[in-house]
């Protein structure tokens, strides 16, 4: 018999409940929140086992502590309910969804064999946000005394000095701290990059995305770590809305009667991009449009982006298109296995025999 596992998992304490396949509430527990604790409750539960649990710190621990002592473990986004709430009703309505078959929003969890690549990249992101905070933190301090610091010198040990002497003492310890935490982060970043470079040599994948214009070592080991499988989406149109380009829309009385037929109304309004996506993986993706706009007039892609400004197409819908381009083109040549070919863009017109 098939039992249905909810877990409303929190640091030191996880909520367990379980429904059979009628929807009877069997069991309903508080365990400590350890490996040990949670695999012997979850090995006292009896038949198939179905969990569920939310997004969290700990998800992807739980994925792969569970994922050999269950038929299914389903990791979904947090999401708002409405009326009471408590740790026992949350892991209750999780086990009731995955009985039903409604969860929404699941969140992958499978790694595949690039857990180290993960990291590596997971690494490399952060490093790489507190050195930008850092340096953005380090030019305030000399904006907030009237001192225009374009450029990088303030960032470089040998050249800052001149720029210390115009502080006041009370302002120059605070730039003179940050810029030590700036040399610090720095040579952590440096060591990131070693790490992620040494990671993406292990997997030929990443040499075949990097081919692709804009699509560099970095945005490739990015985009293999976070999708790990391009057969997740059946077609460009579900990468895109994981990527954040789909285009959202509303309408409201969509048929109106027209010679007495019913026929489609022009109500429907865009707005704007989907919120339900990878943030990171938008990331990449603009990065590498950003990358491709500033290439050469004679490259393919930079000609692409000067027809659609020649048509009248406003620049950041150009770049959005452009986006979705390298998008589309990543998961046609991750799935059959190919480098990039400028020549391949287009699909050759049909012959009006066919």
């Amino acid at each position: 018999m098939d039992k249905y596992i909810g877990l409303d998992v929190h640091v030191r304490s996880t909520t367990c409940a379980v429904l059979d396949e009628t929807g009877k509430k069997q069991r309903g527990e508080v365990v400590e929140t350890t490996a040990r604790a949670l695999v012997e409750w979850v090995l006292g539960v009896t038949g198939e086992r179905h969990i569920c649990f939310e997004e969290g710190g700990q998800s992807a621990w739980l994925h792969e502590l569970l994922l050999p002592y269950a038929k299914e473990v389903v990791c979904i986004q947090r999401r708002r309910r409405e009326g009471p709430k408590n740790d026992a009703r949350d892991a209750l309505a999780l086990a009731e969804d995955l009985r039903r078959g409604t969860l929404e929003r699941v969140v992958y969890k499978g790694s595949g064999p690039f857990g180290g690549l993960r990291q590596a990249v997971r690494a490399h992101r952060l490093i790489t946000q507190d050195l930008s905070r850092v340096k953005s933190r380090l030019k305030a301090v000399y904006r907030s005394r009237g001192l225009c610091c374009e450029g990088e010198e303030v960032y470089v040990p040998e050249r800052r000095a001149p720029w210390l002497a115009q502080l006041p003492p009370t302002s120059r310890e605070l730039a003179e701290m940050l810029s030590h935490e700036l040399d610090a982060i720095q040579k952590l970043r440096d060591h990131a990059v070693e790490r992620l470079a040494e990671e993406a040599a292990q997997h030929a994948v990443i040499d075949r995305l990097s081919t692709v214009p804009g699509i560099g070592l970095v945005r490739a080991a990015y985009l293999v770590a976070i999708v790990v499988t391009p057969w997740r989406f059946r077609s460009k149109r579900q990468f895109w809305s994981y990527c954040g380009f789909a285009v959202v829309t509303a309408s409201s009385a969509d048929w109106v009667r027209q010679k007495g037929h019913w026929v489609r109304a022009k109500s429907t309004r865009t707005r704007g991009l989907n919120l339900n996506r990878n943030p990171v993986m938008k990331d990449v993706f603009k990065g590498a449009a950003l990358s491709a706009m500033q290439m050469p007039d004679e490259h393919p892609l930079k000609q692409d982006y000067l027809q659609m400004l020649a048509r009248g197409m406003r620049p950041n819908m150009a770049r959005l298109t452009l986006a979705r381009k390298l998008a589309a083109t990543v998961l046609a040549i991750w799935k059959h296995e190919e480098v990039y070919d400028s020549t391949k863009r287009y699909r050759p017109p049909k012959s009006s025999a066919a």
